[in-house]
């Protein structure tokens, strides 16, 4: 087996999953902490390997036979997996993340050390999985595992730091955060029975009109199908995925989740799981359906730029500091859906991009709020203030994290933004998604508005008399904010790394 592979990648987050959940492995918080730290870099490490000797004309591809057969054989459903260059390039973030979360855990995680880490390795097997699958069932299989951590890590007891008010009893948060997990696990299972239907159908009209019995992503078109089924195909596809980007009105999920989650999983989440509904659009919409997605292209603009403008004002209106990030978390996601929908390369390229500039700027807030939260036991602006005046490197990091989220020139995001204006602007789908770009391009200003009112609320005024012994960045914190903020410049003064590997 070659040393850079698809299993290697993909089996050892599961691995270690199976060995912290065993008995045998020691309880001791300090030990398993340190262990998950080092496989997650060991884990970034490798793959970032793989994104430096990938090879665009011979991409990694694996098949994972069972006793000498194909998985489900008559069927014609096979364990495919394969990397081009977009999913190697969210395999990385995904590595990054959580990596990140993982750090970040140090002091956001208080108990059931074991589990929970568990349960974080698990998820990222399940979000591996769905960026590498190159068979629909086997993306399926991936999409609905990705469940079952996600619930436990946001409805899990995992400690008094991820309470969300300071004045409700640990009962009552706990007793929310099961609400909000249950209420994540209802809206994806939701989507995912309109998912299968779509897969189903593909998978049946595909061999009626093909004679392919066969589920690979390679083996699927739609050339051949009655343009009638193949919106109904898509409209199945897209009501799954848009619970997980997420498109208005499946977005309720997110903001509770975000609420209640402990600060890594929120990072983890905003980061990571809204990228694979963004993911599952462009695989099959975009790739294997795209007559369809053509006819469709102008009416998921308009609902990205419904997700730009009311989730906008929307975050302006919250005191919370997690739910104005959730609420902008859905207004980015309205932006890579616009690029998506150009239906061109710049618009693809840009998508992919602000994928990964999102992902960094959301793990960098998501951290920012978990640290106040943790110093001064409070996450609503109104009541904070002063914070720059006993924090000062914290303030620093906010200043620069929110002037990248806001797409301040010389940061990722702005690079992102600009290409999908300009992705759409040139898109010969529908006049609709050029009037959307111009549209949303005077509305990105809105964006600026919530988070400086954050930043000056949250950090300007007069300290309180109890923050004065709080103490500044842990070595933790600052890796964690040093590593996103990196990321963010590199990759605003240098696009290129991730564009010209998209463009291979």
């Amino acid at each position: 087996m070659n040393i850079l592979s698809i299993p290697i990648l993909l089996f050892l987050p599961f691995i270690i999953s199976i060995l912290l959940m065993s008995p045998m492995f020691t309880s001791n918080e300090v030990v398993v902490r340190r262990f998950t730290k080092s496989v997650c870099i060991f884990h970034f490490i490798y793959t970032v390997l793989m994104l430096f000797f990938f090879d665009a004309s011979n991409p990694y591809s694996t098949e994972i036979h069972f006793f000498g057969m194909d998985w489900v054989q008559t069927l014609g459903i096979k364990f495919l997996l394969q990397i081009d260059t977009i999913s190697m390039i969210l395999c990385t973030l995904t590595s990054f993340v959580f990596l990140m979360a993982a750090i970040s855990s140090k002091f956001n995680i208080r108990k059931n050390h074991k589990f929970y880490y568990s349960m974080l390795f698990l998820l990222e097997f399940a979000v591996l999985g769905i960026f590498t699958a190159s068979d629909m069932f086997l993306f399926f299989l991936f999409w609905e595992l990705e469940m079952f951590p996600a619930y436990f890590l946001i409805g899990g007891k995992w400690g008094k730091c991820s309470l969300t008010i300071s004045d409700i009893s640990e009962f009552d948060n706990e007793d929310s955060a099961k609400k909000s997990a249950i209420k994540f696990i209802l809206f994806t299972f939701f989507g995912s029975m309109f998912m299968l239907l779509g897969i189903l159908l593909l998978h049946y009209y595909n061999y009626a009109a093909n004679g392919v019995l066969s589920s690979s992503f390679a083996d699927i078109t739609d050339i051949t199908i009655p343009s009638g089924i193949q919106l109904l195909i898509a409209t199945c596809l897209l009501i799954g995925f848009g619970v997980k980007l997420p498109i208005i009105p499946l977005h309720t999920w997110l903001p509770d989740a975000h609420t209640n989650a402990p600060t890594p999983v929120s990072m983890v989440l905003a980061g990571i799981l809204l990228k694979t509904g963004a993911y599952g659009i462009y695989r099959f919409n975009y790739e294997m359906l795209p007559l369809s997605f053509k006819i469709i292209a102008p009416i998921l603009a308009v609902l990205a730029l419904i997700n730009i403008i009311y989730t906008a004002f929307v975050s302006y209106a919250q005191t919370d500091i997690k739910r104005i990030i959730a609420y902008s978390s859905i207004s980015n996601m309205g932006l890579i859906l616009l690029g998506l929908c150009a239906i061109n390369q710049i618009g693809l390229s840009a998508s992919v991009f602000h994928m990964v500039s999102h992902g960094l700027v959301t793990c960098g807030l998501f951290m920012i709020a978990g640290i106040i939260y943790l110093r001064f036991k409070d996450r609503n602006i109104n009541s904070l203030q002063g914070v720059a005046s006993v924090m000062p490197r914290l303030f620093g990091f906010a200043v620069l994290i929110i002037l990248a989220s806001i797409g301040v020139p010389l940061f990722a995001p702005f690079i992102s933004e600009i290409l999908t204006i300009i992705g759409a602007m040139n898109s010969e789908i529908s006049l609709v998604i050029k009037f959307m770009a111009l549209f949303s391009l005077p509305l990105l200003i809105l964006s600026s508005c919530y988070m400086l009112k954050f930043l000056h609320k949250g950090f300007f005024g007069e300290v309180n008399e109890e923050y004065l012994k709080v103490n500044d960045l842990s070595v933790h914190e600052f890796i964690v904010l040093a590593s996103v903020l990196g990321g963010l410049i590199i990759f605003g003064l240098f696009p290129s790394v991730i564009l010209g590997f998209i463009g291979k």
